[in-house]
């Protein structure tokens, strides 16, 4: 389960940044995590209630900004929407294509107090 790991990244980024700020908590959190991240959801939510217990985390509100995927295909320069890493060109039927959004996963912004 990767979404531990990606949650202890994220702990250790926020104790950081309270540790560098002087602050005692986090009071929000803003996630953006792309729908072609490899996240996946349930694992995440039960990550993260494991994992920030007793951390700056603890009482944090967590927001989530979920980035569609999209995609340019390499052959015909068509952009167009990507469920998965595997989507086809709608036009030409291409696999050949650069990722535009939708692999992001990072903290947006965090308010601390």
């Amino acid at each position: 389960m990767h979404e531990l790991s990606i949650v202890h990244s994220i702990i250790d980024i926020a104790e950081k940044q309270v540790k560098e700020n002087q602050a005692s908590q986090v009071d929000i959190i803003e996630l953006e995590i792309g729908q072609l991240a490899g996240v996946e959801w349930s694992a995440l939510d039960f990550a993260w209630e494991a994992a920030t217990a007793h951390t700056v985390l603890e009482h944090a509100e967590r927001q989530i900004i979920q980035r569609e995927g999209r995609a340019k295909c390499m052959e015909c320069l068509t952009e167009y929407a990507s469920e998965t890493l595997f989507t086809p060109c709608p036009t030409c039927g291409s696999y050949f294509c650069d990722f535009i959004q939708g692999k992001e996963l990072r903290i947006k912004s965090l308010t601390i107090s």
